[in-house]
């Protein structure tokens, strides 16, 4: 990284993965990882999360394909752009509140359910 603000970033970015993993409700699988992608672009407008989002979909089998935009990615749009922001959460000072608690206060309705 050229600075160490953006190494920080960087960093902070992947420690958060797994907390929104949580928040989302979103499986750790190939479509699970790939909607949360989409989130993360729509929080970070980073270049490297759409591109995570293309890669994962062309490995998608076509039901993979059909759930991921039928069911998650107008979801993760909508979530990822109407919820705080992410990256300013001091994740670490809420770990003793109720997680309905912190979803509320921050905006984010987990994944719909799979029919």
């Amino acid at each position: 990284m050229d600075t160490e603000e953006l190494a920080y970033v960087a960093t902070r970015a992947r420690e958060v993965h797994d907390f929104w993993h949580t928040l989302f409700e979103l499986p750790t699988n190939l479509v699970g990882e790939t909607a949360l992608k989409v989130i993360e672009l729509e929080q970070m407008h980073l270049p490297m999360c759409l591109l995570s989002v293309l890669g994962g979909t062309a490995r998608f089998s076509d039901k993979q394909r059909k759930l991921f935009y039928q069911h998650y990615f107008p979801w993760a749009v909508r979530d990822g752009m109407q919820c705080s922001d992410l990256m300013c959460v001091y994740y670490e000072w809420h770990f003793d509140e109720d997680l309905e608690d912190i979803r509320r206060i921050l905006g984010i309705f987990p994944a719909p359910a799979v029919s």
